[in-house]
């Protein structure tokens, strides 16, 4: 160990195998509702390159995604979590959207640290300010389920035996909650309720994993696996309690390994202040805002000194 060398939690900046949560799946009734909502309301991005038809629109968020097909709608059993700076200019939006979207079940209302919406079909966004996960200034940090009372230890281990990903249990809040590490400031949360679950009707998450065969390996054993979708993916339903085998909870994990040629694709996010009556030139595109923090360089005054025995001249700052 350095004997000037600052001490660090490296487990901090631990990941598991499972890397990054990239998309939310589900149903909607109609394409242009989803529009006024989520691109309209919410200020996110429709992709311009890929699903431009009228039956599929895939919304970007960062690096992640909302797919969301043509059908009859599905329902999250729970909420997504989203990033999205500048409240004040979101609840802007979203107040421009109460004519537009009336007669559906679209809502929105303010708390402390969380503005809750609701699309046009029900289902439960809550948006996060810019510096609530960690560095994520756009995005999904997590995908919150409502599961069974008693669960959610079981769930955990599921995650940490077939996955080999951090998965703690909760135990802060007004119910128990297992907590799954899935990327960088990203989790899947399963939240216990005493309420009776709606039925499950065919939504699904995809994430990506880095050792792909282990996980494919071990669901195969536990017949659990629902699809051979390609070389890349496959997927699976039920979470199981691993050594019992009881099912714990049901949602379709679409599962990509990091060779799938959709990994880590740059996504397009505009930035919604951006319009016709206030247009700036090279503002088109969502930038991340610059941070304060210096992650430190000990090897700053090193060169600075070997610059000034070089040259006999102070090294300006950088």
């Amino acid at each position: 160990m350095p004997k000037d060398g600052k001490q660090y939690d490296r487990s901090a900046e631990d990941l598991g195998n499972i890397v990054g949560l990239e998309h939310v799946n589900l149903q909607v009734e109609d394409q242009g509702l989803t529009t006024l909502f989520y691109i309209s309301g919410l200020g996110l991005t429709r992709d311009p390159y890929l699903m431009t038809s009228i039956d599929n629109m895939w919304v970007n968020v960062g690096h992640s995604q909302f797919h969301l097909i043509t059908g009859k709608p599905q329902h999250l059993r729970g909420r997504t979590g989203l990033v999205i700076p500048d409240r004040e200019a979101l609840l802007r939006r979203l107040d421009k959207m109460k004519k537009p979207l009336e007669g559906t079940r679209f809502a929105f209302k303010e708390h402390q640290d969380h503005v809750e919406t609701t699309c046009p079909w029900g289902n439960k966004l809550l948006i996060h300010e810019a510096g609530s996960f960690g560095r994520m200034q756009l995005g999904m940090p997590y995908v919150e389920f409502d599961v069974p009372s008693g669960s959610a230890k079981a769930i955990a281990d599921f995650y940490r035996k077939i996955f080999e990903t951090p998965a703690s249990v909760d135990e802060s809040g007004d119910m128990p909650a297992a907590r799954v590490s899935v990327g960088p400031s990203q989790e899947l949360v399963f939240r216990e309720t005493k309420s009776k679950l709606a039925a499950y009707d065919g939504h699904h998450i995809q994430v990506y994993v880095a050792n792909f065969s282990k996980p494919h390996k071990a669901l195969v054993e536990r017949k659990i696996l629902t699809e051979e979708s390609n070389q890349y993916q496959y997927r699976f339903n039920d979470i199981v309690d691993p050594k019992s085998g009881k099912k714990l909870f049901e949602i379709e994990h679409e599962i990509r390994s990091i060779t799938h040629p959709l990994y880590a694709r740059p996504l397009v996010n505009r930035n919604p202040r951006q319009t016709n009556r206030n247009y700036v030139q090279g503002r088109d595109g969502w930038v991340q805002e610059w941070e304060d923090a210096d992650m430190g360089d000990p090897r700053r005054a090193m060169r600075q000194r070997r610059y000034e025995e070089a040259t006999g001249r102070p090294l300006a700052a950088d």
